[in-house]
């Protein structure tokens, strides 16, 4: 079992950056695939990023060049940087993962956080 503990949302301007972290339990977070989803208001759950045990990276088009995702397995952490934000960025955040390679359906992913809410007026 593996329990998924985002934060650093909040409010930003657009053009301004956030950091989001998502801690996860457990001693074999190396050997997981872990994704960033959002979801804003009566719209679908999307990918944003992903990043599979071995360092393989994916991003949905719309964040290329302005998130980046990374991870470090010795403090059981994900992070997504965004940088140049943009009202279209609102949604609230989710970390996922699961046990094989990353992939961007969101049906594949066995754990799920609780979420994180990103703001960004214009």
């Amino acid at each position: 079992q593996v329990q998924l503990v985002e934060s650093g949302g909040g409010l930003m301007q657009a053009g301004g950056s956030l950091r989001l972290s998502c801690a996860a339990s457990g001693r074999t977070f190396s050997s997981y695939a872990m994704a960033w989803f959002r979801q804003a208001p009566g719209k679908e759950r999307d990918p944003v990023a992903a990043i599979s045990w071995s360092g393989n990276i994916y991003y949905a088009d719309s964040v290329k060049g302005r998130f980046t995702i990374s991870r470090d397995n010795a403090k059981n952490t994900v992070f997504l940087q965004m940088n140049s934000l943009k009202p279209e960025d609102t949604a609230v955040y989710y970390c996922a993962a699961r046990i094989r390679s990353a992939v961007t359906s969101p049906d594949l992913y066995d754990y799920w956080g609780q979420g994180t809410q990103v703001t960004v007026s214009s």
